[in-house]
Parts: structure tokens; sequence; C-alpha cells
């Protein structure tokens, strides 16, 4: 099994974050809003020594200008992977969207989108395609 993830862009530092994510779900279930798994999982990134930044606003550009408007991901760890929490009975497309949003603006290419919303942890991973970078 470790053949397969060692061919993944990132897959160490993935395979860190995801411990994290299903330890923080073991120890408080679903049923809390998107802020608790927030503010558990920074504590269990924390205690893990896994690298990150919470809540950093990005700038946006159009046309080499700065809009006011900014994309808020819930954490870049490890200075190139997106972790976007939520917690919903099910994801949606407009999740999948926002989190390719976000790794389009800040040019990152691994981006985990996990939802804490059901009885087991949900971790969807999205690799940014050059094509749709361009």
């Amino acid at each position: 099994m470790r053949g397969s993830k060692d061919n993944l862009l990132h897959a160490e530092e993935t395979f860190q974050i995801r411990g994290a994510i299903f330890e923080v779900h073991r120890t408080l279930g679903c049923g809390f809003l998107e802020a608790v798994y927030q503010e558990a999982l920074a504590l269990e990134f924390t205690s893990r020594g896994i690298p990150f930044v919470g809540l950093r606003p990005l700038e946006l550009r159009y046309k080499d200008q700065p809009l006011r408007q900014r994309y808020t991901p819930d954490f870049i760890c490890f200075d190139k992977i997106i972790v976007e929490l939520k917690a919903v009975r099910e994801l949606a497309p407009e999740h999948r969207a926002q989190l390719v949003h976000y790794l389009k603006a800040t040019g990152l290419k691994v981006g985990l989108l996990v939802n804490f919303g059901s009885l087991s942890a949900k971790i969807e991973r999205v690799v940014l395609d050059e094509a749709l970078s361009a």
C-alpha cells in the first residue's frame, strides 16, 4: 500500500494531515459547527508538528489589479497543501469548485476537501490540472 501513496504529489504530507483529520473526527464525532473542527484541527496540527497557517486571506487579481474580494481557505499546510473544511451532510459540486478556485488563486497544486458532517470523516484529494490553470 505504501508504494501507491509514494507516487502521489505531496504524499507524505497529505498522509500526516489525514491522520490529524481522522483523530479530530474520532474524538469529536459529527454534529459540530465547522468552526469547532477548524479550531480542534489547528490544535491537532500543532501537537503533531504539522506546519500550517489558518484562515489567511488570499489576494485576488484581475488584469494585474488587486481586487477587494478575498478567498480565505481554512488551512494551508506545509506551505503547499490547502485544507478546506465543511460540516455538511454531503459535499456538493460548489464545495469542490471552491477548493479549485483556492488552488488557482495560490498556484498550489494539492488540496484536501474535508467533510466532518457524516458518521466518518470524508476527505477528497484535489490536484489542480495544469490545463485548468492556463
